[in-house]
């Protein structure tokens, strides 16, 4: 799994970071920053949610 952000969609409401803290961060220029663009495993179901939960469909995962 890899974790793509469009970051000219994101308008950081901070949806990703909520539902997957380890993977996602927003900062104070309200973007994503992503922590772990390859997370393990036990972290998929967060970013799932993170992706479908993201109010202006800034994210994606690319499965390998």
């Amino acid at each position: 799994m890899h974790v793509v952000v469009d970051p000219d969609l994101c308008q950081g409401h901070g949806v990703c970071e909520s539902e997957a803290p380890a993977v996602f961060e927003v900062g104070k220029n309200h973007k994503v920053t992503i922590l772990d663009d390859r997370p393990p495993a036990d972290l998929r179901a967060g970013v799932e949610d993170a992706v479908r939960f993201c109010p202006t469909h800034a994210l994606s995962i690319v499965d390998d």
